[in-house]
């Protein structure tokens, strides 16, 4: 699904089986880079391992990647010092957030790969229609309150806000591949009208639905 993230520690095999054909950015993080953010915060990185994930969701890790595949692509920037920075920070992310350090925070709320993917599943099916916490939270078989809390700590984002960047991101797949009308693109993809589409997507990417279809279509 868009925007699942996987951590694979050091020095463990894997092996990648897939149906369709896919789209992966594949990060390596230098463990000089990890070594030193863990050293700076007092901890042992020789005692320190990051954890195995899957299929699981960090709005930081993404962003990062975003940044890195555009260093990498032609004609990109290649700014050597600032991809350093990446990677330093990715590495920190990985301490603060998915290491045996981040283990011993025993105030840290969190939901099961199971359930969160069932949740995301679920909005990305309904993403048309209005949805509520309550109906969430039912998904997930929690509390509202609750729910609230995990779902952010395990995505990064709160869940209106998630709503909404999917919301943003169905409308642009149907911008770039139907010739539906700007009005019924922001129903089909859980927008109240059109102006409220056309909101949300110039805060997320400075242009408007038509000026989006027409980059799309290279006019």
């Amino acid at each position: 699904m868009h925007g699942d993230v996987d951590i694979i520690p050091p020095h463990v095999s894997s092996r990648w089986e897939v149906e369709q054909k896919d789209t992966a950015l594949l990060i390596g993080v230098p463990s000089g880079s990890f070594r030193a953010v863990a050293e700076q915060r007092g901890l042992d990185s020789r005692r320190v391992e990051i954890i195995n994930r899957f299929q699981m969701r960090d709005s930081t890790i993404e962003h990062i990647g975003w940044a890195l595949k555009a260093q990498i692509e032609p004609g990109g920037p290649a700014d050597p010092l600032f991809m350093e920075s990446l990677a330093t920070a990715l590495a920190a992310r990985l301490l603060e957030r998915h290491s045996t350090a981040s283990l011993n925070r025993e105030e840290r709320l969190s939901i099961s790969g199971r359930k969160l993917r069932s949740v995301l599943g679920y909005i990305e099916d309904h993403l048309a229609r209005d949805l509520s916490l309550t109906e969430l939270a039912s998904v997930a078989n929690m509390g509202v309150s609750q729910f609230k809390k995990v779902f952010r700590e395990s995505t990064g984002l709160p869940v209106h806000r998630y709503v909404i960047e999917r919301r943003v991101e169905r409308a642009k797949c149907l911008l770039r591949e139907s010739r539906l009308p700007v009005a019924q693109v922001a129903m089909e993809a859980g927008f109240a009208h059109q102006s409220h589409l056309a909101r949300h997507l110039r805060r997320m990417t400075g242009a408007t639905p038509r000026e989006l279809r027409a980059i799309y279509s290279g006019v």
